[in-house]
């Protein structure tokens, strides 16, 4: 599965360190991973990585997210939502597909959307009936 010669690198466009208190909103087309403390909503088009000592308060819209902090809000990812063995996530998830590992904590309803129905076709379903 991993090769020997290939590492695995992600390339962060944003990073918001450790000792960073962040109070807005945070609109983004590409990866960012927080350290620090997030007051406020994230959008992004690409992906979210939570690091084990930050804290977001805040809606989080994106791609991708890896939670291994706390987050208290609700998640909207297009694809992945992983839960990391450290991660707390307090809010609503919606999610294509869910991951978390053993020891992670979550208070919220969690909805599965599949990629395959369209926002046009559940609407047409509502007209019918």
């Amino acid at each position: 599965m991993f090769s020997k010669n290939k590492t695995n690198v992600i390339s962060v466009d944003t990073l918001i360190g450790k000792n960073t208190t962040f109070e807005g909103n945070i609109k983004l087309g590409g990866i960012i991973r927080i350290d620090g403390k997030v007051k406020g909503e994230i959008s992004s088009t690409g992906d979210v990585i939570i690091g084990e000592d930050a804290k977001v308060i805040g809606n989080i819209m994106c791609n991708n997210i890896i939670i291994s902090g706390i987050v208290e809000g609700n998640i909207t990812a297009k694809e992945q939502l992983r839960l990391t063995s450290t991660a707390k996530l307090s809010g609503d998830t919606s999610m294509n597909c869910f991951i978390t590992d053993e020891g992670a904590q979550v208070n919220g309803k969690c909805i599965m959307v599949d990629k395959k129905s369209s926002p046009s076709s559940k609407s047409n379903t509502k007209n019918n009936k």
